[in-house]
């Protein structure tokens, strides 16, 4: 039988390069030649805290080229470009995972590459694409980017310098927004870059105040790449309208509320809900999403097509095979996430 080479749990908690069996090509799903990944906090996260199982195929990001389509795939042919993403680390569909030389995609929730765009650089969008449509604009319900406030809002974004962060400040400056954004002070300018209209040191003890006078407590809409920001994104935003606070994390809503009762804290995203399929949250609790939350992503693939390919939005600094290339750089790239040393790019790896 036909085998790929991927990187899978061989432990509980350990990742390794292995030869599994070739995934299937089920209806509705399609089978990719992978040519680059990008690595993700969830990537190391699932397996570090024993949230897949051993035989679990690990990875989220990735692009590559058609190679089968399964029945009833209406939007790809052999021998398109492709990427997205894919719910590695999967317990309920152990073949399921993007760090391999061969993936399965499911069809309907994936892209074809722009053709300005490389392999690598795509592999380093998938994610953070669809974590903003589903927190941005799904959750906190702002101005789409298609359709810009024409008074501008201000937005604050915790977590600038992350690869989702990054994603939002495009997204938020399309819209309309005024963006505010945090991060370490190594990485003001490049958020500038992407169009944060202020950026602020998230460690200094005037972070929070410095905000709020910016904004002149009008502060609204505060969205959190990290999932640690909410005590700061409370006391920043205003005390005397009610507001908003989105999460990509788990965060402490308990402290939220404490610190501003004038703010909403909404439940973190889930961005595996976009894949439309069932699966174990964190490997245990069993879910069903919302069909909802994969209609949305899909319009939103179709939305930010263009923006893609007119340049709107671009991927973020990335750090090509540092630590190798293929899937055994691609397990020296989840150390160097889990050890924090990864800040305002995004690792990527040729396969």
């Amino acid at each position: 039988m036909a085998t790929t080479k991927a990187v899978v749990v061989v432990e509980l908690k350990v990742p390794a390069v292995r030869d599994v069996l070739m995934p299937k090509v089920r209806e509705g799903w399609v089978l990719v030649k992978v040519k680059a990944v990008g690595i993700n906090p969830t990537d190391w996260k699932h397996v570090r805290f024993g949230a897949a199982d051993i035989g679990c195929r690990v990875g989220c990001d990735y692009a590559g080229i058609v190679e089968e389509v399964g029945p009833n795939v209406t939007n790809f042919v052999k021998g398109d470009r492709i990427t997205g993403w894919i719910h590695g680390s999967n317990r309920a569909n152990h073949e399921s995972g993007a760090f391999a030389e061969y993936a399965i995609a499911k069809a309907c929730v994936q892209r074809k590459i722009p053709d300005n765009l490389s392999f690598e650089e795509a592999a380093s969008l998938g994610v953070a694409i669809m974590t903003v449509g589903l927190g941005m604009y799904k959750g906190l319900k702002l101005p789409l980017p298609t359709e810009p406030t024409k008074e501008p809002i201000p937005l604050l974004i915790y977590g600038g310098s992350t690869a989702t962060g990054m994603a939002g400040i495009q997204f938020g400056k399309l819209s309309g927004l005024t963006v505010i954004t945090t991060c370490s002070p190594r990485n003001f300018d490049l958020v500038k870059s992407l169009g944060a209209d202020a950026v602020f040191d998230y460690k200094s003890p005037t972070c929070a105040a410095d905000i709020k006078a910016l904004t002149q407590n009008r502060l609204r809409y505060a969205w959190d790449c990290t999932g640690e920001g909410a005590e700061i994104c409370a006391q920043a935003m205003s005390d005397s309208e009610p507001g908003t606070y989105g999460t990509i994390m788990p965060s402490d809503l308990e402290l939220l509320k404490a610190t501003n009762p004038q703010v909403h804290g909404q439940d973190f995203v889930r961005g595996y809900d976009t894949m439309g399929e069932d699966y174990y949250w964190l490997g245990q609790t069993a879910v069903t999403p919302d069909p909802e939350d994969m209609r949305h992503y899909q319009s939103f693939l179709a939305l930010t097509q263009p923006l893609l390919e007119n340049g709107s939005i671009r991927p973020p600094p990335s750090d090509l095979n540092r630590g190798g290339s293929g899937l055994e750089g691609v397990l020296e790239g989840l150390k160097e996430m889990e050890a924090g040393k990864v800040s305002g790019e995004k690792l990527v790896y040729s396969i």
